[in-house]
């Protein structure tokens, strides 16, 4: 695997070291699979991450937002799993707790979840603020006429 030097990137540039963390993060391999997942676009500004949770409940699985930080984490309730007088010939369905991190954009926010055969579904959003939405500015044609006039005036 090809790594890569940041520190030029740190010697030369300013408030890019977040760029270049989320560069290294990248480069690491996450060999733990467990619970796999899907990521998909529903839209424009819509993402929907999809895991598979087979066995926990809402209450086993933690969901937090934090700064540009999806960590989405599940620990099994051990007092009932030991409790159960069941006896596994093989045992295919994981219990093990987990947690995952996955970095949001900016602006990007959770609208939601939702916990459906073993499916767990985490709704997000990307909303800009109104100050960096795109706006139309209008010509002015007039503007720049008075001005020239101005200018002259004073020249003279």
């Amino acid at each position: 695997m090809n790594t890569f030097d940041l520190s030029p990137l740190y010697r030369t540039a300013i408030g890019f070291d977040r760029l270049a963390d989320m560069l290294t993060n990248a480069s690491r391999v996450d060999s733990n699979g467990y619970p796999p997942y899907n990521v998909e676009s529903l839209g424009e500004d819509r993402y929907r991450i999809t895991m598979a949770v087979a066995g926990f409940s809402e209450d086993e699985i933690d969901i937090t937002s934090e700064q540009n930080t999806l960590t989405i984490s599940g620990n099994k309730n051990e007092e009932r799993a030991s409790s159960d007088d069941r006896e596994f010939l093989y045992r295919g369905i994981a219990t093990r707790s987990f947690e995952r991190r996955f970095q949001l954009a900016d602006h990007v926010k959770v609208d939601g979840a939702s916990l459906q055969n073993g499916l767990l579904h985490i709704d997000m959003v990307r909303e800009l603020p109104e100050r960096m939405k795109p706006r139309k500015i209008e010509i002015d044609s007039g503007r720049l006429l008075e001005g020239e006039q101005k200018e002259k005036s004073r020249a003279a």
